[in-house]
């Protein structure tokens, strides 16, 4: 049996694996007041009560923040506090029982869609997370492309309007502070899910969107570029004009391929990436 969590900026998610078949889940709404204190506690909370008729073998993280792969540690959360240089995997390990693996959650849901969703036999792939922030991951021949830090694929934080309204990063007009649900709500009073029931929202919208994603499209060529997160479940009315200002914007001359879907998982892209997660430490 295989753990596998999914921490996000508003919520986390739980699922027990057994092969590939997922036989329990839980999700809940992140407390971000209670930071990591109550995070780790509803985690050990559900694993304990789990405990009580499932073994775990392993047990894959996707966390919503950067990750130092190489010491698997947490970096830091922009939304919860708490978590700086925290060792989460110990945590869990002690609370599962079982040996534990943890990545920055787009690169989680990457591997996620590659093996089982909507990225199964396009190589390489992109993938972005568009919800309460914004991250990238880069999946080729099966494995992670992290880069030399453990930071690659971080498109939240390509600069897309140089004079734009400061982010959390403290930089300036970045994706992730143009796009993610977090700023869609504080900028303009309403839910990402109200705003993109509005068409004109969404074409002035898909256009800083899909400046971060040429920049993604011209660098590295992705065979297709998979887009999960809650924004995500917009479908057409975010994915039509998206492919339209895509079309409109990437270099007249180049032939590199605009095949931009949704994921095939939904909710489930991060689970499904940390039982691979999991399953590849144990191999």
């Amino acid at each position: 049996m295989i753990l596998a969590i999914d921490i996000g900026g508003t919520k986390f998610s739980m699922a027990a694996f057994d092969g590939d078949r997922m036989v329990r889940r839980e999700s809940r709404a992140t407390d971000s007041a209670g930071g990591r204190e109550w995070m780790t506690a509803q985690i050990a909370g559900i694993v304990g009560a789990w405990r009580a008729d499932l073994r775990f073998e392993g047990c894959g993280i996707g966390f919503g923040g950067p990750v130092n792969f190489a010491a698997q540690r947490v970096v830091l959360s922009t939304h919860v506090g708490g978590w700086r240089d925290f060792d989460l995997c110990d945590f869990v390990a002690d609370a599962a029982g079982a040996p534990t693996v943890m990545d920055n959650d787009a690169n989680v849901g990457a591997m996620g869609e590659a093996l089982y969703g909507a990225g199964r036999g396009a190589s390489p792939l992109f993938y972005m997370t568009l919800s309460t922030g914004i991250g990238g991951g880069i999946v080729e021949d099966g494995r992670v492309w992290r880069g030399a830090d453990s930071y690659g694929g971080e498109i939240g934080h390509l600069t897309v309007r140089p004079d734009g309204p400061e982010c959390l990063c403290g930089a300036r007009g970045c994706l992730e502070r143009m796009c993610c649900g977090l700023w869609l709500q504080r900028d303009h009073g309403r839910s990402a899910a109200e705003l993109l029931m509005d068409a004109a929202f969404v074409r002035e919208y898909v256009v800083d969107l899909a400046l971060g994603l040429k920049a993604a499209i011209m660098l590295l060529n992705p065979a297709r570029i998979v887009i999960g997160g809650g924004i995500s479940k917009a479908g057409d009315r975010l994915f039509v004009p998206l492919r339209e200002e895509l079309g409109r914007r990437i270099t007249a001359w180049s032939k590199a391929r605009v095949d931009v879907v949704p994921a095939a998982l939904s909710d489930d892209s991060v689970l499904f990436g940390a039982l691979a997660l999991a399953r590849s430490q144990l191999r």
